[in-house]
C-alpha cells in the first residue's frame, strides 16, 4: 500500500486570523462536547477528543469513483485502512486549506483532485466539513435543543463518494462499557423523505453519573437522510470495506459488546452527485447530519419542593424525542440563520471594541460558554444549570458564573436569570444554613443536592460580592427606553407583554412568540414598557436574600479575614485588596437594588455604606507610593490585577457626579442625606465617580509596566495569568493598554503549547503552557466579553466616562469597513 501526499497546508485560514490549539467541533452541554486537538494540524492528524482530552472515535473520509485513492478528512481512518494488508487502494491525503470559524460554526475546507481517468484540466472538488453548534439568542427554545449539525459541502465536477463515523465512546468515559445500538427509520410528514437515525446508548445506564466527566446515562443519535447507506460493525472491517467499494453494505451487526472490544463503529455513506456539470460550470451537493445527546433527567436539584429530578426544558415544547429530533433536523435552514445573524454582529461588535484578534478570541469563547450549560425547569420557571468544567466540577459555583456573565449580559441577559434562579430558590427555602451567599449547588455536577451541613468552600465576600454584582447587572439590563440603549441587541425584539402572575418568574417564557414566519423566538427582555416591572417583581420575591447578603458584606468586607477569593488555586490570604472592592462594590450595588423596590431607606443606608468604605479601601490598599494598588492591605511590596474595578464601570457608577446620568432616566436617585446613627461615619465630600479616578489611572499605568509577553500577570507571587481577569482589568485602561494586552492574549492563542479547549490560567512566559493546575474548556472564559460588556452599559456612555484615561493620548483609528463577517 503507497501512502501518498499531496499537500498540506496546515494553519492557513480562510478569514480567522488566530490559530488557537483546540477548535469546537460538536459542542453544546458538558456531555456532548467534541473538540479538534493540534487544531494547528491538519484535521486527521488526532482523533477528536472530548473536552478533557479523551479521544473518541469520531471520522470522516472521501473517495473518488473509478479511482483507488482513499482520503482521511477527520479523525484517524488511516489506522484502520492501515491495517488492511489486502488493500486494494491508497491512502492519499488531500490539500488542506485550513480552518475557520465563528461564534457557532467551524468549517474545514479541503481540495481532492480529479481522477487520472478524467482530463487534466479538471479542476479539484472543494469539499467543506461545516460543525454547527448554533448560538441562538433570540430562541431560548433551540438554544435548549442538545444537538449540533454536521454539514459537507462539494463543489466541483466529478462524484465523490462520503463516509462518516463514530464509535461508543461519546456515550460513556469508560471503553469497556456494554453498549447496545439500533437504527430507526422516521417519515417527515407527507413526504416521501424520511431520515435515519443511529442510536447509542449503554447497555446498563448509571444516572446522574459520571465517569471520567462522560455522562453514564442518555441516548446518542446520530441522524441523516434516508437515501444514506449504513453499516454497524468492526472499524477494522467497515472502514476499509468503504475504502474499497465506496459504498456500505446496509447491514448491522447485532453483537452487543464493550465500546472497545473488536470496536463497533455506527456509520453512514453517501455519493454526492457532481458530475452532471462542466468544468467550467462547477456543480453543488450537501449532505446535512446532526447529532443529539437526549437525556431525561438532566439533574437533580433540592429546590423549594425538595430533591427532584429535572426535565430537560426542550421537554415543555416536544412531547416526544422524535419530534424534537425531526424538528431540529428540518430547522436547521432556520437555525443556522439565527447563528449566522448573532455571529455577524458579534464579529462587527468585537471588532469596534478591540480588533480582528478580538473578533476571533470572542468567537472562540462562545460556545465554549454555552457548552458547560443545560436548560431545565419549564416555561414558567426556566433555569440554566452550569458546571465547573474541569477545576472541581462543582454545580452552578457562583465564582464561576461571575466571570462568564459579561457573555450572557451581551448575548442574552434573560440566560443570566435563569442561572441564578437555583441559586436564589434553593436559599429562599431555608435549604443552606449560612448567612453568606453559598459557593455552590453541589459538590459535583450532575448533582444539585445542596449544602445543609454549610460545609460548601468557604468564600464568603467573593461570593455575596459576586451576587450583589450581577444582581444590580441584571436589573441595570431590564431597564432601558431604546433598543440602542439595551445591553443586548437582540432584547428589544418581540412583544411587550409583562405576566404579572406572582406564581411565574418574572422572565418566564410562556410567550413565545413567530415573527417573520419563525417559531419559537423570545419575547423582548425587559424595555421601557416592562423592565421596571420585571425588575420589582425579581427583586420583591427575595428582596430578604439580597439584605442578606449585604448585612454579610457591611461587617466583613472592608477588611476581610483569613479566606479564599475565587481564585482558589492562589490560597487563603487575609485583607485581600481586590476582594475588599468587591465586597464595597456589592454594597454600593444594593443601594440600587433597594432603588428598584423604592426602599429609599435602604437606598440611603446601603450608599452612605459603601461611600465611607471605599474612602478607607483607597486608604488601606493603594501603595505607598501612590503608585498601584497592593496584593493585600498588610503586603507592602506587592501588587495585583485589580479586576474587580471593573464592575464600578458596569454597574455605571463611575459615571456619578458626571454630566452622564448614572441611572437611566426613570431611576434618577434622589438627592440623598447622611443617616442620622452613628453607622456609619458621614460619608466623604461628593466626588467624581464612586471609585475615585486616580484608581483607574495608576492601575492602568501599572498593567503597562508589569505586562509580559504573553499578558498581565494575576498579581506579584507568580507570572501566571487568568484570562477573563485580563479582559475584565483591559477594559477598564486607557486605549493603548487594553490594545496591548489584547495583542499579548492574541499572541499566545497562536502560540501556547496547551492542547485543551481555551484555558483561562496560563504562564505569561516561557511556552504560554499550563503553571500546574490544568484548567480547560471552563465557561469563566466568557469574562472575555468584557469589552462587549461595557460597550453597551450604561446606555451606551459607560466608556464615555473613562475618557479621562485617554487624555492626551493619540488613538490609532480604524476601519469598521474591513472586518471580515
Amino acid at each position: 500500500m503507497r501512502w501518498l501526499i499531496l499537500a498540506v497546508v496546515a494553519g492557513s485560514t480562510l478569514a480567522s486570523k488566530l490559530t488557537p490549539p483546540v477548535l469546537p467541533l460538536i459542542v453544546r452541554n458538558p456531555y456532548l462536547s467534541t473538540w479538534l486537538g493540534d487544531a494547528r494540524q491538519p484535521p486527521w492528524h488526532e482523533w477528536p477528543m472530548f473536552w478533557t482530552g479523551e479521544r473518541i472515535g469520531f471520522s470522516i473520509m472521501a473517495s473518488v469513483p473509478g479511482s483507488d485513492k482513499v482520503y482521511p478528512l477527520l479523525g484517524r481512518p488511516q489506522d484502520s485502512l492501515s491495517l488492511d494488508t489486502n488493500a486494494e487502494y491508497n491512502i492519499t491525503f488531500p490539500m488542506y486549506l485550513g480552518a475557520q470559524f465563528d461564534a457557532s460554526t467551524t468549517n474545514f475546507t479541503y481540495m481532492i483532485p480529479a481522477p487520472q481517468s478524467l482530463s487534466k484540466s479538471t479542476k479539484p472538488v472543494e469539499l467543506t466539513l461545516s460543525f454547527l453548534s448554533p448560538i441562538t439568542p433570540t430562541s431560548t427554545l433551540r438554544q435548549s435543543i442538545p444537538a449540533s449539525y454536521m454539514t459537507v459541502h462539494v463543489k466541483g465536477s466529478f462524484n465523490i463518494n462520503l463516509y462518516v463515523d463514530l464509535n461508543g465512546q461519546w456515550v460513556s468515559g469508560n471503553r469497556g462499557s456494554q453498549i447496545t445500538w439500533e437504527l430507526a427509520h422516521q417519515e417527515l410528514g407527507k413526504s416521501d423523505k424520511g431520515l435515519k437515525t443511529w442510536q447509542i446508548r449503554r447497555e446498563t445506564e448509571l444516572l446522574l453519573s459520571e465517569e471520567r466527566d462522560q455522562a453514564e446515562w442518555g441516548t446518542l443519535h446520530f441522524t441523516g437522510p434516508s437515501d444514506l447507506r449504513h453499516e454497524a460493525g468492526t472499524s477494522g472491517i467497515v472502514r476499509p470495506r468503504f475504502a474499497r467499494t465506496g459504498t456500505l453494505q446496509n447491514e448491522i451487526d447485532q453483537d452487543f459488546r464493550g465500546i472497545m472490544e473488536d470496536e463497533p463503529i455506527f456509520a453512514f455513506s453517501k455519493s454526492l452527485q457532481l458530475n452532471s456539470s462542466t468544468s467550467d460550470t462547477p456543480a453543488t451537493d450537501t449532505v446535512m447530519f446532526s447529532i443529539a445527546l437526549i437525556q431525561s433527567p438532566v439533574a437533580q436539584f433540592a429546590s423549594a419542593r425538595g430533591l427532584t429530578f429535572m426535565r430537560p426544558l426542550w421537554a415543555s415544547w416536544f412531547s416526544s424525542v422524535k419530534d424534537l429530533l425531526d424538528f431540529h433536523y428540518l430547522d436547521y435552514d432556520t437555525a443556522a440563520s439565527l447563528a449566522t445573524n448573532y455571529s455577524a454582529q458579534l464579529a462587527i461588535d468585537a471588532y469596534k471594541s478591540g480588533s480582528h484578534d478580538y473578533v476571533d478570541i470572542v468567537a472562540l469563547t462562545a460556545r465554549q460558554v454555552m457548552g458547560a450549560t443545560v436548560f431545565s425547569g419549564t416555561p414558567d420557571d426556566p433555569i440554566l444549570f452550569l458546571k465547573e468544567i474541569s477545576s472541581n466540577g462543582n454545580f452552578q459555583t457562583i465564582d464561576v458564573i461571575f466571570p462568564s456573565f459579561p457573555f450572557f449580559l451581551y448575548t442574552n441577559p434573560r440566560w443570566l436569570a435563569y442561572l441564578l434562579e437555583p441559586l436564589i430558590e434553593h436559599t429562599l427555602s431555608g435549604q443552606y444554613p449560612n448567612k453568606y451567599a453559598m459557593h455552590d449547588l453541589g459538590a459535583h455536577f450532575p448533582n444539585a443536592t445542596g449544602h445543609p451541613d454549610g460545609r460548601d468552600e468557604y468564600m464568603p465576600v467573593e461570593e455575596c460580592g459576586n451576587i450583589l454584582i450581577m444582581g444590580l447587572a441584571l436589573v441595570n439590563s431590564l431597564i432601558y427606553d431604546t433598543g440602542a440603549a439595551a445591553s443586548s441587541v437582540w432584547s428589544n425584539l418581540g412583544s411587550s407583554h409583562f405576566d404579572p402572575n406572582p406564581a411565574t418568574s418574572a422572565f418566564s417564557l410562556n410567550n413565545l412568540e413567530t415573527r417573520d414566519g419563525v417559531f419559537g423566538l423570545d419575547d423582548s427582555w425587559g424595555g421601557s414598557t416592562k423592565g421596571l416591572k420585571q425588575a420589582k417583581k425579581w427583586v420583591t420575591k427575595s428582596y430578604r436574600l439580597w439584605k442578606q447578603w449585604t448585612s454579610y458584606l457591611i461587617e466583613f468586607s472592608l477588611r476581610p479575614h483569613f479566606q479564599l477569593s475565587t481564585d482558589d488555586f492562589a490560597g487563603p490570604l487575609q485583607l485581600q485588596t481586590n476582594l475588599a472592592l468587591k465586597g464595597i462594590l456589592g454594597i454600593k450595588a444594593m443601594s440600587q437594588i433597594s432603588e428598584t423596590v423604592d426602599n429609599e431607606e435602604d437606598v440611603r443606608y446601603y450608599k452612605n455604606i459603601s461611600e465611607t468604605y471605599v474612602a478607607k479601601w483607597e486608604e488601606y490598599g493603594i501603595s505607598r507610593d501612590g503608585s498601584h494598588a497592593k496584593l493585600a492591605y498588610d503586603w507592602y511590596g506587592s501588587w495585583t490585577t485589580l479586576y474587580n474595578l471593573y464592575a464600578d464601570t458596569l454597574l455605571c457608577f463611575h459615571l456619578e457626579g458626571t454630566s452622564s446620568p448614572s441611572r437611566t432616566p426613570d431611576r434618577q436617585q434622589k438627592p440623598l442625606h447622611p443617616a442620622s446613627d452613628n453607622k456609619p461615619h458621614d460619608p466623604p465630600t461628593p466626588k467624581t465617580g464612586f471609585v475615585p479616578r486616580n484608581v483607574y489611572k495608576i492601575q492602568s499605568s501599572w498593567y503597562d509596566a508589569v505586562r509580559q509577553t504573553y499578558g498581565l500577570p494575576l498579581d506579584s507571587r507568580h507570572l501566571y495569568t487568568k484570562s477573563d481577569w485580563e479582559f475584565f482589568a483591559a477594559a477598564v485602561t486607557s486605549k493603548p493598554v487594553r490594545r496591548a494586552i489584547l495583542q499579548s492574549v492574541a499572541k499566545w492563542v497562536n502560540e501556547t503549547t496547551t492542547d485543551r479547549p481555551l484555558t483561562d490560567l496560563y504562564e505569561t512566559e516561557g511556552t504560554g503552557g499550563w503553571p500546574g493546575a490544568h484548567f480547560m474548556a471552563r465557561p469563566v472564559t466568557g469574562g472575555h466579553f468584557a469589552f462587549l460588556t461595557l460597550d453597551k452599559a450604561c446606555g451606551g456612555k459607560a466608556m464615555d466616562g473613562l475618557a479621562f484615561l485617554d487624555e492626551g493620548e493619540e488613538e490609532e483609528e480604524g476601519d469598521i469597513e474591513n472586518v471580515e463577517l
